[in-house]
């Protein structure tokens, strides 16, 4: 018998994965497991877009809070939990339904990861002394004119995998986009189905301002300020999209709450740009949401190509 099939939600940023995967949940009875670099962490809850109450209720969410904010999780990390948690709901007789934003989490668990070269202390030093000195846009800079394709696709303030990219061309000679296009990401590890759901620019844009005034009606600022109180300033997930320009906005008086919001959606939509050109050369399936009801009643007769 051949190994089930890996159902995959993706795509940009306030697109509706969440909702898009419950409902594939309940069409399969399912559980999902999340790909987010930032819902992994507690306490980072309003600017996230974690699952609501009502979609708790509905389906089983995993790997979301799992982690104290000062904790560290890359793509393999992820990727191993993920896994174990897969094997946990096919035991339980369901199925798991993977659904999230962070798509190199994604490749790593259906594909695996490029066998780069190990870690270089002098390098990430001169890293972190070049950004301390001159900010983190001076390393994405760098980076740009080194390697343009990481840089497209990296966030600026992402000093981690900016500086792993520069790290992984000067041990190597060899862009990380080359590195893994050549050598990584070779063999599948899942048979595994992509979904998105499609949303016009101008649709997902409105929808990106609404949520983002959503998040600071709900309690964003003061979100932002007991998580620097409590000694979470230099947390990873503080420099996500979001979180970055709340937590600049606090360290300026007085705030100004149409500008933060301005920046916060200018960002997000940026952000969502890169998303979307992650997934650009993927073979993703994307669906109307006007067409839900005839895709899950199709997803409802193909239930035995997911189940275990």
């Amino acid at each position: 018998m051949s190994a089930p099939k890996l159902l995959v939600i993706v795509g940009p940023t306030a697109s509706g994965k969440t909702d898009l995967a419950v409902q594939c949940c309940e069409a399969l009875g399912g559980e999902i497991v999340t790909a987010d670099s930032v819902q992994v962490y507690r306490y980072f809850d309003c600017g996230t877009g974690k699952p609501t109450h009502d979609e708790c209720q509905r389906a089983v969410h995993h790997l979301i809070n799992v982690l104290e904010p000062l904790e560290a999780m890359d793509a393999a990390d992820w990727a191993l939990r993920a896994e174990s948690t897969l094997s946990e709901i096919r035991a339980r007789g369901h199925v798991p339904i993977v659904c999230g934003g962070t798509f190199l989490w994604v490749r790593a668990l259906i594909l695996g990861l490029a066998p780069a070269p190990g870690a270089s202390p002098e390098i990430r030093q001169r890293h972190r002394a070049q950004v301390e000195a001159e900010g983190r846009a001076a390393l994405h800079v760098e980076l740009g004119r080194r390697d343009p394709s990481s840089a497209q696709r990296l966030n600026p303030n992402d000093f981690v995998r900016v500086s792993r990219a520069l790290e992984v061309l000067e041990i190597t000679g060899i862009t990380m986009s080359q590195w893994q296009s050549e050598h990584g990401f070779r063999t599948k590890k899942h048979d595994y189905e992509l979904l998105g759901v499609h949303r016009e620019r101008s649709e997902l844009d409105e929808r990106i301002a609404l949520r983002t005034a959503h998040m600071l009606d709900t309690g964003w600022l003061d979100e932002v300020r007991e998580l620097k109180n409590r000694g979470y300033a230099d947390a990873r997930a503080m420099g996500s999209v979001g979180y970055r320009q709340v937590a600049e906005a606090l360290n300026r008086s007085p705030i100004d709450r149409n500008v933060l919001q301005d920046s916060i959606v200018r960002a997000t939509r940026i952000f969502a740009r890169r998303q979307r050109t992650w997934l650009r050369d993927e073979p993703v399936r994307w669906v109307r949401p006007d067409d839900y009801a005839s895709f899950l009643g199709e997803l409802k007769t193909r239930e035995r190509e997911f189940a275990a």
